[in-house]
C-alpha cells in the first residue's frame, strides 16, 4: 500500500480495472445485441399495435373549421357561430402521448430457466420491445426495479439514449435483495407518478407473502389511476417436475434446500398441484383488479402472445 501512495504500480489495480471494462464491454455488446433485435421486432410489428391498444389520455381542442355535412351538430361551436353568421365546428384530436412505466422484477427468481433462456432473458427483451415501442410513439418511459424492496427508479424521459440507459440497467443491473415483494414497487408506482401512465409489470408473480391485503390495497389505488397491464414470466418446469430420481432444489430467493425424488408419481402429482393452485391464485388476482395479462413461458414466443395481448385491448 504505502509503495503505491509513492507511485509504484500496484498489481491488483490493472487487473481489477481489465475485469471491469471486461464486463463493461460484455454489456455494451449484449445491449447491442437486444437492440438489434428488440427494436426491429418494435418498428416492424409492435408500434403501430401499441398505439392502438394503448391510447392517449383524452381530446384536445386542435382547431375550428366551417360546418360540412355529415359533422356532427353537437361540436358546433356556437360562439364562432354567431360572429361568423355561418356554422362552425370545433375539432378535437388525441392527447397522444402517454407515460409508460416499467415495472421490472430483479428478484432471485427471475434468473431461473431450463431452457436456452432464462426468465430474465424473456423480461429484458419484452421489456425493451415495449420501450422503443413507446419511444416509436414519442412517449416516455420510466422504470421500477424490485425485489422485496424498489431497487431503483429510473424517471420516466423521452429519447433513444435513455431507452439505452435502461436497457443497459436490465442487462447489467444486481439487486441488493433476492427476495420479491410486488406491494413495493406498486406503492412506488402510486407515488412517483400523478398523472394517468401506462404501467407494465413484468415478473413471475411468485410473491411469497401470506398476508395478501397490502398488495391487494396497493393494486386497488394503482389501477383506479393507472393503466396496468400484467407480463407474467414463467418456465415449463415451474409446472412439473421431470423423472430424474432424487435431486437437491434450492429456494432462489430464501436459499432452503430441500432433497425431492422425482421417480415417485406421488411428488410429481404433489408438486404439479401446488403450481397449479399458486398458479390459479396469481390469475384470481389479477383478473380481480382488471388486470390485462399475458402469460409468457421461456419455451414460447413472446411475439405472439404480445401480439394477443395488444389485439384484445
Amino acid at each position: 500500500m504505502l509503495e503505491n501512495l509513492f507511485g509504484k504500480p500496484d498489481p491488483a489495480g490493472p487487473r481489477a480495472d481489465e475485469e471491469s471494462s471486461g464486463q463493461a464491454n460484455d454489456i455494451l455488446r449484449r445491449v447491442r445485441k437486444i437492440e438489434i433485435k428488440t427494436r426491429g421486432l418494435s418498428d416492424e410489428i409492435f408500434a403501430g399495435k401499441y398505439h392502438t391498444a394503448f391510447r392517449g389520455r383524452g381530446m384536445s381542442f386542435s382547431e375550428v373549421r366551417e360546418y360540412r355535412a355529415g359533422d356532427d351538430v353537437r361540436d358546433i361551436d356556437w360562439n364562432v357561430t354567431a360572429r361568423s353568421r355561418k356554422p362552425h365546428i370545433k375539432i378535437y384530436e388525441e392527447e397522444r402521448e402517454l407515460t409508460m412505466m416499467l415495472l421490472v422484477d430483479v428478484s432471485a427468481s427471475r434468473l431461473f430457466g431450463t431452457t436456452d433462456r432464462l426468465k430474465k432473458n424473456i423480461i429484458t427483451e419484452i421489456a425493451a420491445v415495449l420501450a422503443f415501442s413507446a419511444a416509436q410513439n414519442n412517449d416516455k418511459v420510466g422504470c421500477i426495479f424490485f425485489s422485496d424492496k424498489v431497487e431503483k427508479f429510473i424517471p420516466p424521459k423521452k429519447g433513444r439514449s435513455h431507452i439505452l440507459t435502461i436497457l443497459r440497467e436490465l442487462v447489467g443491473f444486481r439487486p441488493e435483495s433476492s427476495g420479491t415483494r410486488l406491494s413495493e414497487a406498486v406503492r412506488m408506482l402510486t407515488n412517483v407518478n400523478k398523472k394517468r401512465c401506462t404501467t407494465f409489470i413484468l415478473s413471475d408473480f411468485l410473491d411469497p407473502a401470506e398476508d395478501r391485503t397490502p398488495l391487494e390495497d396497493a393494486l386497488k389505488i394503482a389501477g383506479s389511476k393507472h393503466d396496468l397491464v400484467g407480463i407474467r414470466v414463467c418456465d415449463p418446469r415451474e409446472a412439473e417436475l421431470p423423472d430424474v430420481g432424487i435431486v437437491e432444489l434450492q429456494d432462489a430467493e430464501t436459499g432452503r434446500k430441500v432433497w425431492v425424488d422425482t421417480s415417485s408419481r406421488a411428488v410429481r402429482d404433489h408438486y404439479a398441484r401446488a403450481w397449479q393452485r399458486r398458479s390459479a391464485e396469481i390469475d384470481d388476482l389479477l383478473r380481480h383488479h382488471r388486470i390485462d395479462t399475458a402469460t409468457v413461458s421461456t419455451d414460447g414466443d413472446y411475439v405472439a402472445e404480445l401480439i394477443k395481448l395488444f389485439r384484445q385491448r
